[in-house]
């Protein structure tokens, strides 16, 4: 079979959002293969495969066709109970024995952070450049993922909107994003751990050149800015960007495998029953540098 890749939505995000399909995931690829999946990615931002039984290491065999893989932070998970493995992220509300998480648990309030919108790994100097998630089990309604295309978002933007931005840098932290929620339970040590990161409010893709907004939740300021006026400025700019023209919005199937570019996209979760087991296995392609070496 041939790799295909079309739009799922042809009509109202032509460009966004695409089903891929003649190709097994599960197994090696070829460097053709890889070079025109790459190629999807550019094109919509997000790709989805569906079917695809994959394992933790058929998984982290596939991502590493994209870049070297970000190690797994887990959120506030140690090391030693950790459920996966060091490169896998646990996306799921399961503990280390695999039993579903208490509506109290400090792990899955933390967790609840992943509802804002948001981009994987901005929080770091190195900011993440593709995330790809399998869906191992689904609860039976609800937990849909959205994703907004920060290229459009961009585009569409007035000129004097454009010229504002140009030049400023956010600061990014887990801090910022979780206090949205009123999450605030952190260690002085977990303090130090997501302490805030510069990063360029305008990307320009490493691959294609077309700009776009580099947003998240975890963006709490604006260098030289006062926090208030910033933090007004990035709340207008993300309703801009997450308007439903922009979004498109993930039902997940069982083995679905949802790839996305986090230097073109944001992304949210959405809710679902939290008694029911919702197992989602991540693994993270790291980018090659800061977005602050990227404008210099």
């Amino acid at each position: 079979m041939t790799l295909s890749i079309r739009a799922i939505d042809p009509v109202s995000r032509p460009f966004f959002g695409g089903v891929a399909s003649g190709v097994d995931i599960t197994q090696p690829l070829t460097a053709d293969q890889a070079a025109a999946i790459e190629k999807g990615m550019d094109e919509f931002g997000v790709l989805v495969f569906h079917d695809q039984k994959l394992t933790d290491e058929t998984q982290m065999v596939f991502s590493r066709n994209f870049g070297e893989l970000e190690l797994a932070t887990n959120a506030l998970q140690d090391a030693k109970n950790q459920r996966l493995g060091a490169h896998i992220n646990d996306i799921s509300n399961l503990d280390a024995n695999s039993k579903v998480l208490g509506r109290d648990d400090r792990r899955r309030l933390f967790s609840l952070g992943t509802r804002l919108w948001h981009s994987d790994s901005s929080f770091k100097v190195i900011p993440a450049k593709y995330s790809l998630l399998s869906a191992r089990i689904i609860p039976s309604k609800g937990g849909n993922t959205e994703f907004a295309d920060m290229r459009a978002a961009y585009d569409s933007l007035d000129d004097e909107t454009k010229a504002e931005c140009e030049g400023l840098v956010c600061e990014h932290s887990q801090l910022f994003s979780r206090a949205q929620i009123g999450f605030g339970d952190f260690t002085e040590e977990e303090r130090v751990k997501f302490a805030p990161v510069q990063q360029r409010l305008i990307r320009r893709h490493p691959s294609t050149g077309r700009k776009s907004l580099y947003l998240a939740s975890h963006a709490g300021t604006i260098v030289g800015w006062p926090m208030p006026e910033a933090r007004a400025f990035l709340r207008d700019l993300i309703e801009h960007a997450t308007q439903r023209t922009f979004v498109y919005a993930h039902a997940w199937k069982q083995f679905d495998l949802v790839m996305w570019d986090n230097q073109a996209t944001m992304h949210r979760g959405r809710k679902f029953d939290a008694t029911e087991v919702r197992d989602m296995h991540r693994t993270t392609v790291g980018g090659l540098r800061s977005t602050m070496a990227e404008a210099a």
